[in-house]
């Protein structure tokens, strides 16, 4: 039997580019006709980018995304014999994510979203009506279900409704976001839908950044017995082309007991049949040897590769797509802002990377020497300010109101903003885009400066703990030819440097024993007794519950950042910010 030729082009799309998708998916059907694809596949709202949010509260929005579906619609007609399925925003009284399928200059069939996911960073019964059919898709002899996302997450949906039906092959479309381990979980839930349904799943994930989401690619196909034949890169587009043998779920279906027993092909209502072509697959003539290429199964990432690849793709993008070209980043010499600069650079290029030490009187001379190694070693164009006599000149100027005697902690902010308002400065003046350089333990307990370190446009760590921070330096360094990351700059002591011999220590708890705390407390909501049950201190729960809650009008003045763990502060972690509770009370 001929095998089914599927195309998964994980695309990196950009919300509200609707000219700019439409393009890229009429290039990619293109490529995928012309290696005698059968079926082309897009992500989850490709056409529109995703997520799309308010967008989709403007009508004008939804129109143009039609017309743009429209051209595509037409543009098939020059590629005779490959069926595209393409995620859009369908309106029909109301609007439905949807994906389209497409074949020979018709619009076939239309697929509406069953699941809205309501948690996290998703909302979208804010904006979409859920789906109520689902349909299969008779393509030559082959019964093809789609559906969508969270749709095939739950074990009696649409998924298993279409199998029922006598669907043998279900093309699942993505726009699911990364954070650390997810893909694990993904992979598993598939293989358990493929192996109970007795179907062949191709997974098919967006990749990019989109503001604080990465969207990790990685898309997957698994046959009928729940084993990986597929699998397409991670954090990069790619063009995914995989040979299915649909006899397979046929044999397995008449030999499997369970199967004998069901009524595959059942009648079903919301389960309608809609015919793409009748007549029997056949292989292109004029790519007769394509169909017996071998399937690709890229190696899954590692830990530290998966989260390092995700800061600089979520950077890159964010970067480029709200119009920037260069980034400027305070270099203080210590890990925060070397591991940023490191980013940057791998993710836009040496040459669109602006460092700028600002030394004041406590700056220690390794920290100012390890800045200005890290800058060589990255080939970053490199200054320094030093702010000593603004800063006094400051004190000075405003003792009438702080008085004579040593402010403090004001001081140690004052120095913060100067700072701040160099960087911002030199970006209005010449255009590039302030990297924040906090961590998200710093932004936990609110260990940072309003309009001082915490001014900028993008934190590229916000949702790294520090102990992750140090992990990723000595990742990084086992890159390339050599470590490029200075060992004096690991090794040292966390400080910020604002007062005499100052250390994080002085101020919170050890890193080590801070991060599983907030871990705990931001990421997993432990109750107060189970962080006591994990063996940590009462005093020093207390205490580090009080700054997180403390810190929350603070957090809400950050600038967005890169999300890679489950619960990320911004769109995953919405708390008021006038708030009277506290754990444990």
């Amino acid at each position: 039997m001929i095998p089914l030729r599927i195309a998964l082009a994980q695309t990196n799309m950009t919300v509200g580019d609707l000219d700019g998708n439409t393009q890229k998916i009429l290039s990619y059907m293109q490529q995928a006709h012309a290696a005698g694809a059968h079926l082309v596949c897009f992500p989850e709202l490709a056409l529109t980018g995703y997520p799309p949010e308010d967008l989709l509260l403007k009508p004008g929005f939804i129109t143009a995304n039609l017309r743009k579906l429209d051209e595509i619609v037409q543009a098939s007609q020059d590629m005779p014999g490959t069926t595209a399925i393409v995620g859009f925003v369908d309106r029909d009284h109301d609007i439905y994510n949807a994906a389209a399928v497409i074949y020979e200059g018709k619009l076939v069939g239309v697929y509406h979203k069953h699941y809205l996911p309501n948690y996290g960073v998703f909302d979208e019964y804010r904006y979409f009506s859920a789906g109520t059919t689902a349909p299969i898709f008779l393509l030559h002899d082959i019964h093809i279900g789609i559906n969508i996302c969270e749709d095939i997450w739950y074990p009696t949906g649409p998924l298993t409704q279409q199998a029922q039906a006598g669907a043998e092959v279900i093309i699942n479309i993505n726009g699911s976001p990364f954070y650390q381990g997810r893909g694990v979980v993904r992979e598993e839930m598939i293989s358990t839908r493929a192996a109970d349904n007795g179907v062949i799943i191709a997974y098919l994930n967006l990749v990019g950044g989109q503001d604080e989401l990465v969207f990790d690619g990685g898309s997957t196909v698994f046959n009928e017995q729940g084993l990986l034949i597929a699998r397409g890169k991670q954090f990069s587009e790619d063009l995914l082309m995989v040979d299915v043998d649909t006899a397979s779920v046929f044999r397995s279906r008449l030999h499997d007991p369970r199967r004998r027993q069901e009524r595959w092909r059942t009648t079903n209502q919301n389960v309608p049949e809609i015919i793409i072509d009748p007549r029997p697959l056949k292989i292109p003539d004029e790519h007769p040897a394509l169909l017996a290429a071998p399937q690709r199964i890229e190696a899954k990432m590692p830990p530290l590769q998966e989260i390092y690849s995700a800061l600089v793709l979520g950077t890159r993008d964010y970067v480029h797509k709200t119009g920037f070209k260069q980034v400027i980043i305070g270099l203080s010499g210590g890990i925060d802002s070397t591991l940023v600069a490191v980013i940057a650079a791998d993710a836009l290029g040496a040459e669109n990377v602006f460092g700028i030490s600002m030394p004041s009187g406590y700056s220690s001379d390794h920290s100012k020497s390890d800045a200005q190694l890290l800058a060589d070693n990255l080939g970053i164009r490199y200054q320094t300010i030093a702010i000593e006599e603004t800063f006094r000149t400051s004190l000075h100027m405003m003792e009438p109101i702080l008085g004579a005697e040593d402010p403090g902690l004001a001081a140690e902010n004052l120095q913060a903003r100067i700072r701040g308002n160099i960087l911002m400065t030199v970006s209005n003046r010449f255009g590039p885009l302030v990297l924040t350089t906090g961590n998200k333990s710093e932004m936990a307990v609110g260990y940072s400066t309003l309009y001082g370190d915490m001014a900028g446009g993008y934190a590229v760590l916000k949702d790294v703990l520090k102990t992750l921070v140090f992990a990723l330096c000595r990742y990084r360094n086992t890159l390339g030819d050599k470590p490029v990351i200075p060992q004096t700059v690991i090794d040292k002591p966390p400080s910020a440097e604002l007062r005499p011999d100052q250390k994080d220590v002085d101020s919170l708890p050890p890193y080590e024993e801070l991060d599983p705390i907030l871990e705990a407390y931001v990421e997993d909501d432990r109750s107060f007794e189970e962080m006591l049950a994990m063996g940590y201190q009462k005093a020093t729960i207390e205490r580090v519950l009080r700054l997180v809650d403390q810190s929350e009008y603070k957090r809400r003045q950050a600038p967005p950042g890169i999300k890679i763990t489950p619960r990320a502060f911004g769109r995953d972690r919405r708390l008021p910010i006038t708030n009277r509770y506290r754990e444990g009370k």
